[in-house]
């Protein structure tokens, strides 16, 4: 699995005219999933996103309760290398993908998290106010 967290002012996932996911003061993190992975990595990513230190004074948004807005992002797993259309060969299908993304947020919210999300295979517009700007590539 791949995150990628940015530390933000404020983050929203809006899907037609409707807002499905917004926070203040936390993290917004895109996670893509790979074919291998499996319900270990997502609980560890989870408990890696959430204790990670990069808020401020070296703090964990378990440390401060900040909020995170998780957003499935199977593009992180484009191959670039050749040519000029990624190849999408190691990002997991939607069927597979689904309930892991879904197992990430489960396992914060066990953890005590704050969570909001974007919606699965909609076309969504996330938007941020980075702070920093620091911007995260976690992958497990």
């Amino acid at each position: 699995m791949r995150a990628v967290i940015q530390t933000v002012l404020s983050a929203s996932v809006t899907v037609g005219d409707e807002v499905v996911g917004e926070i203040s003061d936390g993290l917004l993190v895109l996670v893509g999933v790979a074919r291998t992975d499996t319900d270990a990595e997502a609980a560890l990513l989870a408990r890696k996103v959430h204790e990670l230190r990069i808020l401020d004074g070296e703090r964990s948004a378990s440390d401060v309760g900040a909020p995170l807005l998780v957003v499935s992002q199977f593009t992180l797993y484009a191959d670039t290398r050749k040519g000029r259309r990624p190849s999408w060969q190691a990002a997991a299908p939607a069927e597979q993908a689904e309930p892991l993304v879904d197992a990430v947020v489960a396992a914060l919210r066990e953890r005590g998290a704050k969570v909001e999300t974007g919606r699965f295979r909609a076309h969504m517009l996330v938007a941020s106010v980075n702070v920093g700007p620091q911007t995260i590539l976690l992958e497990i």
